[in-house]
């Protein structure tokens, strides 16, 4: 087990952890739907999405709870085998994949457990407000950033070469 892998691993579950803690704080602390000023732009509000991001198929009747749930098992399992194949000069990418991986199994926890996904981070400027995330989705957001730019950064390496 080479320790792109290990600490990839690691990573994942520390990201799933704080995504957990947080969630139980938030749901034990906010009431539903009830912001939480916390300085101008930002408030903790309470939110359940049974949808995807931005509440995508949230009203749907039910059955998108296993698909996104298989979604983020069958995707997490594929990034977990990318991961293994790693080699130790790979540490960024082995970085944007776990965060991957992290943030998809801390939100498939909540599938699992409670058919909905908690949401509290609520961002906003004026009256436009950002549809309410959690740790995970922060995790998903910025590794596949990450991924984005190293695989775009290779890209252009291959074009040069």
């Amino acid at each position: 087990m080479t320790s792109v892998f290990r600490n990839g691993l690691l990573i994942a579950l520390v990201v799933i952890i704080l995504d957990q803690l947080s969630k139980l704080w938030a749901s034990s602390v906010l009431g539903y739907a009830q912001p939480v000023p916390v300085f101008p732009g930002f408030n903790l509000t309470l939110m359940h999405n049974p949808g995807a991001a931005f509440s995508f198929l949230g009203d749907a009747g039910g059955w998108q709870r296993w698909f996104f749930l298989a979604l983020a098992l069958g995707v997490s399992g594929w990034l977990a085998l990318w991961l293994r194949k790693l080699g130790e000069g790979e540490r960024w990418m082995g970085l944007a994949l776990a965060l991957l991986i992290g943030g998809a199994l801390g939100n498939a926890i909540d599938r699992v457990y409670l058919g909905y996904v908690i949401d509290f981070i609520d961002w906003y400027c004026c009256d436009y407000h950002w549809p309410a995330f959690n740790i995970a989705d922060s995790a998903i957001s910025i590794g596949a950033v990450l991924l984005f730019i190293l695989v775009w950064r290779e890209d252009k390496k291959e074009v040069a070469s």
